[in-house]
């Protein structure tokens, strides 16, 4: 960041009414100018933290881990200039996703004590760090709604979901503010990371403030209200929420949690993070919420608290009409027939608590707790797409290898770094001394990457064309 960054003089008086006394304006103003150090997550869908550790250990690569995240580090010292983070092999077979540490907290805080949920729902999820988070979190079981209320944002995350190997999830295309009434008492768990003003992004975006103005964050604060509102309706009564910003000021934060609180009485209960991690009371406030100064943990600014629904409240389901569903669940004698053809061509299985479900010439796979609210709102997408029936068979799709592949099937074949850069760039390769038949499953150090289809000595590309890249590819 530049040091000559210009931080309006309103903020920072807001800011020095704000910060606790053992915090100094001079280090909040000395922090907001420092570069943001890189992090990461791994995800544990498709590599234990263990195993990615001895890869970056090959590869140079400085880790330091992130205290509030098992599977978060920062990575110091690397070079964007050789290869971009996000072209990196590791990253493009969903090893990791790019992530801001602070942003990793209010995942952690939804997941304390590992509890086990079966419906969570992340109310506003692109581009999907937290989404896949969640996802990870949930071993792919269970159902995960992701919202997202932009529709340009929602092919983002439907493209970081696949890339992560996530099966559970169905996206959704709405104002937040209708889930209290459309899908009331129904989710065990709901983050809402809710759109705000962004002052705590100072540090990796110079133009933060280049809309910021006291109007405009009371304008969030109303939307802000209205959300956790429809949250908690959407809530089960024992259920628990996190509401979580990238903002300080407590218009955006302890004020909304303090209205949940003012309207919903007794059966709204915080729950205090003062032990979610080691030094977690350093950024605690006296409610127990989590208000983090960038100099506290040299991150960006964020805010998170987490609030348990104590008992039920009056929620009425929203009369909607009736709507036409263009999937049919597969009969035992369909889905048997998919699930085996499946096994037999590229040796995979599909997740127990999952079903095939038929449209058309497409078959697809659902997470089984999908199916009680089907009726009850419309989805984008759901689950992943497994197959197009042809013929003589399937034709297998290059997501159903991203989510159920492990690179160590029968029919896997391994790539050399230049074949795997020719693969990403959407050409078909012709692995030295190999020919075969049938579809393959395509890897990269043993991580899968793709489906092909050999061609007598030739592997024909399944990549979809909007993951080809052609510039600053991986070097080993």
């Amino acid at each position: 960041m530049h040091p000559n960054i210009k931080i309006p003089d309103l903020f920072l008086q807001q800011i020095e009414q704000i910060l606790p006394s053992h915090l100094s304006m001079t280090d909040f103003i000395e922090a907001c100018k420092r570069p943001l150090r890189r992090s990461l997550r791994v995800n544990t869908l498709k590599i234990s933290v263990e195993a990615f550790l001895e890869r970056a250990a090959e590869k140079g690569w400085k880790l330091t881990p992130v205290p509030w995240c098992d599977t978060g580090f920062w990575i110091d010292d690397y070079n964007e200039e050789i290869v971009p983070l996000g072209n990196t092999a590791e990253h493009m077979a969903g090893l990791f996703y790019i992530q801001e540490a602070s942003s990793m907290l209010p995942v952690t805080a939804l997941f304390e004590n590992a509890p086990e949920f079966e419906r969570v729902l992340d109310m506003a999820a692109a581009p999907g760090s937290k989404t896949t988070q969640i996802a990870a979190a949930l071993g792919n079981s269970g159902l995960l709604v992701a919202n997202e209320y932009s529709a340009s944002r929602v092919k983002v995350l439907h493209a970081n979901l696949l890339r992560c190997g996530v099966t559970n999830s169905a996206l959704t295309n709405y104002d937040g503010r209708v889930f209290g009434g459309w899908l009331p008492e129904t989710f065990d768990a709901i983050l809402l990371d809710a759109p705000c003003s962004g002052e705590g992004t100072i540090r990796k975006d110079a133009d933060a403030f280049s809309n910021w103005s006291l109007e405009s964050v009371k304008e969030i604060a109303d939307t802000q209200r209205d959300l956790i509102t429809s949250a908690f309706h959407a809530l089960k009564p024992g259920g628990v929420m996190v509401y979580s910003t990238c903002t300080l000021n407590h218009d955006e934060n302890q004020d909304i949690c303090h209205y949940l609180k003012e309207t919903f009485g007794d059966a709204v209960a915080f729950e205090p993070l003062n032990g979610l991690f080691e030094g977690a009371d350093k950024a605690c406030t006296e409610d127990g919420f989590l208000h983090v100064f960038p100099q506290i943990f040299d991150s960006e600014g964020f805010f998170v608290a987490r609030l348990r629904k104590t008992e039920a409240v009056d929620s009425e389901m929203v009369k909607k009409r009736p709507r036409k569903f263009p999937f049919q669940k597969a009969n035992a004698k369909d889905s048997d027939a998919a699930k085996q053809a499946l096994r037999d061509t590229l040796g995979l299985d599909v997740p127990s608590d999952s079903n095939i479900w038929l449209r058309d010439k497409e078959v697809w796979l659902f997470p089984a707790p999908i199916e009680a609210i089907l009726p009850e709102i419309k989805f984008d997408r759901i689950g992943l797409k497994l197959a197009e029936t042809h013929k003589k068979g399937y034709r297998w799709q290059h997501e159903t290898i991203m989510a159920l592949a492990k690179g160590n099937e029968d029919n896997c074949i391994d790539l050399t770094v230049e074949d795997a850069k020719e693969w990403y760039m959407g050409r078909d390769i012709r692995p030295q001394n190999l020919s075969g038949s049938g579809e393959v499953i395509i890897t990269y150090r043993n991580q899968p990457i793709g489906i092909g289809k050999w061609v007598g000595n030739r592997i024909k590309n399944g990549l979809p064309r909007e993951l080809v890249r052609d510039v600053n590819l991986f070097v080993d």
